[in-house]
């Protein structure tokens, strides 16, 4: 019998260790149907299954470890309070559990992350700041936590403190990871002092440092081959097949743009609209191209009704995790735009809200923002502006597409204007509008985005013509945006 248990671990490792994962899951299965206290085999079950995502499965797998007593069990609670946070939404759930997970070890620091993390996308400044003050005190060197209290402090107030102690932390931080995340911080602070000169140089060295540290992985900005796709997504028949299926609620509304566009802030607002419920960047849509449409132009011309009937479905079910009462659903992952031909295709009916803003004022925030290196065109300021060039190219064609359906919400006529923007909206979306502008700060919701302090603010003119501010810094981007049509 001990013979068989061996060799039936080390053929679910094997086969979790070359992402087999259906087979492994099936093999952890057998195991623990064996051995029903086998807390590792628990634990690697649970694993897998979150990656299949099959949510439940893998938090009661979990429990499962914890039942037969594994070692670590911080980690456990750690990994329950994730899929709580990230895939249900459940956010008391997941505070229990990270709250769990430090009554066994107070100074395991991953949790104390997270939940700070949290409390932040819960907008709970002070609770937020006291974990990171914990961390910070238990690894004096932890440079994440430092940088994430320096975008805790409030919008116009400037923290000398703090700019001293990140200035002496990018001297002692040696990673390239630190410095970008300790640079961008430092950033920020410096251009709310108004020593702009100074966060300028400081932001410029913080996306080289980011490049740096993404090693070879992530793919250089390829300016000749974005306008190439860009070029055969314009050429794609958008009006091919379409879903049999017919619109059933919640339907969604996709806000798209630019990154650092007011995306975040459209959402939210809409969401303070009755039958509105905010779905957040839900990537649904680019994880089912770069895995399900390749190769992408081949796949739009030969994929059927049925098969976008399915898509439909699936895409239906994340709506209904965010929210199963709401007639409407939001999806603002800004990115879409590059899709919205498949958008009207599996969502005919499917209303778009396109964020707009002063082009100059986008890039430079663009470019002041620790953004994920995948994105390899914002570490660079003339490659921010050949994308928006190219973007503001594709966005041109789908309003010759589906005119009737897009609507530019420009986040300056908002911060001049917001009553008269937001009335047009609801109408262009058929909502009621509510007679007064919904109150962010006042709604308890989570805000999982970098602008999840700003859109909590009053609104504010600040963000608006900031460019200004870098008129030398960007003569440059200016010559080349005021060239494009």
């Amino acid at each position: 019998m001990k013979d068989t248990f061996i060799e039936m671990m080390r053929e679910a490792a094997q086969l979790q260790q070359g992402n087999h994962t259906a087979e492994a899951i099936a093999a952890y299965q057998s195991i623990v149907t064996h051995w029903p206290k086998l807390a590792d085999a628990w634990y690697n079950l649970a694993v897998l299954q979150r990656q299949a995502l099959h949510i439940r499965e893998a938090l009661t797998s979990y429990q499962m470890a914890l039942n037969s007593g594994i070692s670590r069990p911080e980690e456990v609670h750690l990994n329950r309070g994730v899929i709580y946070s990230d895939f249900l939404r459940d956010y008391p759930a997941a505070t229990r559990e990270l709250e769990r997970a430090l009554t066994v070890n107070p100074a395991f620091t991953p949790a104390l992350q997270n939940l700070a993390n949290l409390y932040e996308d819960l907008g709970m400044r002070p609770e937020a700041s006291s974990l990171y003050a914990r961390i910070l005190a238990i690894e004096p060197r932890s440079f994440e936590a430092l940088a994430r209290l320096a975008y805790l402090q409030p919008v116009g107030e400037v923290n000398r403190s703090l700019i001293n102690r990140l200035r002496g932390a990018l001297k002692l931080a040696t990673s390239t990871s630190d410095r970008a995340s300790v640079g961008f911080a430092l950033g920020r602070l410096l251009d709310a002092a108004g020593e702009y000169r100074e966060a300028f140089t400081i932001y410029t060295a913080a996306n080289q440092a980011s490049l740096a540290s993404a090693g070879p992985q992530v793919v250089p900005y390829d300016r000749a081959r974005h306008q190439t796709f860009i070029d055969r997504m314009i050429r794609s028949d958008s009006r091919r097949t379409t879903v049999h299926a017919a619109a059933i609620p919640p339907r969604p509304i996709f806000i798209v743009g630019m990154f650092r566009s007011g995306s975040t802030l459209a959402e939210q607002l809409l969401a303070g609209i009755p039958g509105v419920a905010a779905g957040g960047e839900m990537d649904f849509l680019p994880r089912i191209v770069n895995s399900e449409f390749v190769p992408l132009f081949e796949t739009l011309e030969t994929i059927s009704a049925e098969q976008l009937d399915g898509i439909a479905a699936r895409y239906r079910a994340e709506l209904l995790r965010a929210s199963a009462h709401a007639a409407y659903v939001t999806d603002k992952f800004p990115d879409n735009f590059l899709y919205l031909g498949l958008i009207k295709r599996l969502f005919p009916d499917a209303k778009i809200v396109h964020t707009t803003r002063n082009p100059l004022d986008n890039c430079l925030s663009i470019f002041f923002l620790h953004l994920d290196q995948q994105m390899s065109y914002a570490l660079n300021l003339m490659d921010i502006g050949h994308y928006y060039g190219e973007y503001r190219r594709l966005m041109a064609h789908w309003k010759t597409e589906f005119s009737g359906d897009i609507f530019d919400f420009d986040y300056d006529a908002l911060i001049r204007a917001p009553q008269i923007l937001m009335q047009r909206l609801c109408a262009f979306l058929g909502l009621e509008w509510p007679g007064q502008l919904p109150l962010i700060a006042a709604r308890n919701v989570a805000i999982r985005t970098a602008s999840a302090w700003q859109v909590r603010e009053p609104l504010y003119r600040t963000s608006s013509g900031r460019a200004g501010h870098y008129a030398d810094e960007l003569k440059e981007l200016r010559r080349y945006l005021d060239g494009l049509p």
